[in-house]
């Protein structure tokens, strides 16, 4: 596809420089630059993650040399391909990993970050794949290796991570335990797939975990929580346990006895994926695609679309966000 084919500034989503309210707001900028190892895709939807309103907030700048526009995934179509690319072609539809740039009408992807949208799936849900797929693939699996027969805890069971973990540990064999805060949600990650599901606000999950492992624990947690949760988490798991740290909605600070860590052997892990090498992001795709790419086309596996946003409405999609009502992705559709 030309140049010709596609114009010269686009609409994209902007955080104003106001430090005392950062905002979010719509305006007009240059297409962005793609390089050799780059595919210029034209973005269809991209979906909608808390480490977007953080940026936003301040506490999450991204990598040098990535774009300030927010936005970590999209889907849609690519429009011009750089000139080492060889697996992907123009027209080709895809969804991808980004380190910013999803909140605009064009993005320049890595593509080696690119996954085909999955047969049978819309732009708009394959939109909300790669944040959550990737980081669930490469913390549970790649970091924890989880094991067919081994004890899921997940925390934030209806967040876009909770449900996309939950179906993947429960596919891969995991007896799968989730919290979440009411009773509709914990439902909704019985729905999905979670053997136990428990309300945070009104059950202790320590109680519950030992309840439901005839006292042995959780051989994994993968926790976005921290803050007292990590105490409690260090109570909860089993002998030789694995613990991964992704967030702090409790904050990044916390007070704690290291003595089970030592008793239990447990093994407590922390990771980012924005800031990784393309290598390591390519690997995560390829694994995707071969092992769980197929579990989607094949409908075991789906992703939780909450609702979708008009991208000039990017505002409104955070609110939800922030809200915390979702069970689920928020979706920005992109003219």
């Amino acid at each position: 596809m030309s140049n010709a084919d596609f114009p010269a500034r686009m609409k994209a989503v902007e955080i104003t420089k106001d430090a005392d309210k950062p905002a979010l707001v719509v305006g007009e900028i240059a297409l962005p630059d793609y390089g050799p190892d780059e595919v210029l895709i034209r973005v269809a939807a991209s979906g909608v993650n808390r480490p977007d309103l953080m940026q936003v907030a301040g506490m999450y700048p991204p990598p040098p040399g990535a774009s300030e526009i927010p936005g970590l995934e999209l889907a849609g179509e690519i429009v011009a391909i750089g000139s080492n690319v060889t697996d992907w072609a123009c027209g080709d539809k895809v969804c991808a990993l980004v380190t910013g740039g999803g909140y605009a009408q064009y993005a320049a992807v890595p593509a080696a970050q690119c996954l085909p949208v999955p047969d049978g799936l819309t732009m708009t849900q394959a939109a909300g794949l790669p944040e959550t797929f990737f980081t669930v693939w490469h913390n549970v699996f790649d970091k924890a290796a989880l094991k067919t027969g081994e004890t899921f805890l997940v925390h934030g069971g209806t967040s876009g991570i909770g449900t996309t973990a939950i179906q993947l540990a429960k596919a891969f064999g995991a007896k799968v335990i989730a919290t979440a805060g009411s009773q509709e949600k914990c439902q909704a990650c019985r729905d999905l797939g979670a053997d136990v599901a428990i309300n945070y606000k009104t059950e202790d999950f320590v109680e519950q975990v030992k309840a439901a492992t005839d006292g042995k624990g959780a051989n994994v947690i993968l926790d976005m929580v921290a803050g007292d949760y990590v105490s409690r988490n260090f109570k909860a798991a089993a002998f030789e346990a694995r613990i991964l740290i992704i967030a702090f909605l409790r904050g990044p600070k916390a007070e704690t006895n290291f003595t089970p860590l030592l008793l239990k052997r447990l093994t407590l892990m922390g990771s980012t994926l924005r800031a990784q090498p393309v290598a390591n992001k390519a690997a995560i795709a390829n694994a995707l695609r071969e092992k769980v790419w197929p579990l989607i086309e094949a409908g075991k596996i789906a992703p939780v679309i909450y609702k979708t946003v008009p991208l000039d409405q990017a505002s409104e999609a955070h609110a939800i966000l922030k809200g915390g009502a979702h069970i689920g992705k928020v979706i920005l559709e992109v003219d």
